[in-house]
């Protein structure tokens, strides 16, 4: 009888050991919280605009309220609809969280950007359409899925 209630003692101490590990495990995380995530706003300034004109492209980069003026890098991907031949272009801070770039188009037609933004260990990538003179018919939706995933992203 003894050697039972023995047996049962030990294992009642070993589970209210455990309790109290695992209790402040995790508490030593409550105190740690996830950083906000990394927000862009992709603006394309005119929206459709004219052949060799430039239009203004910018990514607006946040982390809750502060800018994020130190972003590891920024690149501008753009392509005309349907064209396999896509221009990357890195660009730089310009001021309060702003990255632009000022870019001339030679020919007509619907295009798309992608923002590849690298900053405080995340990576965010919004997609906009904007069209050159006259639009140019878009690419379907699907194949675009298909062609970012072969890509790996």
């Amino acid at each position: 009888m003894k050697k039972l209630l023995f047996v049962s003692l030990s294992i009642l101490l070993i589970l209210v050991i455990s309790a109290c590990n695992s209790t402040s495990k995790h508490n030593d995380n409550a105190g740690e919280e996830l950083p906000e995530f990394v927000e862009v706003e992709l603006t394309i300034s005119p929206e459709t605009g004219q052949v060799n004109e430039p239009i203004s492209i910018e990514a607006k980069i946040t982390q809750g309220d502060e800018n994020v003026e130190d972003a590891d890098k920024v690149t501008f991907e753009i392509w005309r609809s349907k064209d396999e031949k896509h221009e990357k272009i890195d660009v730089t801070h310009a001021e309060d969280g702003i990255y632009r770039l000022e870019k001339s188009f030679q020919q007509e037609g619907t295009y798309y950007i992608i923002s590849h933004v690298t900053a405080r260990d995340m990576h965010n990538m919004p997609k906009k359409e904007f069209i050159i003179g006259t639009a140019s018919e878009p690419e379907d939706p699907k194949d675009m899925k298909d062609s970012m995933e072969m890509e790996g992203h």
